[in-house]
């Protein structure tokens, strides 16, 4: 009989450390640095772009990491959302920031700058009118027909 005890305890111990270890092995993913975001990007990628393609492609990667990053919170608000987001989000995620880096490389290398934003355009200026009700429209007559009296 204590051995049927002890197989149950085992059994217990067992089933609870398990879930446990695999979330501690979960925890480690998320303290990547930047040394392991580049592993998961292709570092010739942005050798050939020029300034106006880096510029489009640093623009496209930062809102692919914000999105991924507010999936990311939304999914860490529900139930088991850590785990979501580790195993939905996280790769793409890493990929992204290695991508970034080396788009940031590129640019840095090639010396370029952010091309300023087109001012907006000008409205025109419009003459000051003395002020004054819009004059009021006559109405248009309404035609009526008058009801049919005749029998049939």
């Amino acid at each position: 009989m204590t051995a049927r005890f002890r197989h149950r305890r085992v059994l217990r111990t067992a089933s609870l450390t398990a879930p446990m270890a695999f979330l501690l092995s979960l925890g480690g993913c998320a303290e990547m640095n930047d040394t392991m975001t580049t592993a998961f990007a292709d570092p010739a990628k942005f050798e050939l772009y020029d300034c106006k393609q880096l510029e489009a492609a640093r623009k496209s990667l930062a809102e692919r990491a914000a999105e991924l990053q507010g999936l990311m919170a939304k999914a860490d608000s529900g139930f088991a959302g850590p785990v979501v987001a580790e195993m939905a989000y996280r790769n793409d995620y890493v990929a992204i920031r290695g991508q970034s880096h080396y788009a940031e490389e590129a640019w840095q290398k090639n010396h370029c700058r952010e091309t300023p934003a087109a001012p907006p355009p000008a409205a025109k200026p419009v003459a000051p009118t003395a002020s004054r009700k819009p004059a009021k429209q006559p109405a248009k007559p309404v035609a009526r027909s008058k009801p049919d009296t005749s029998v049939y």
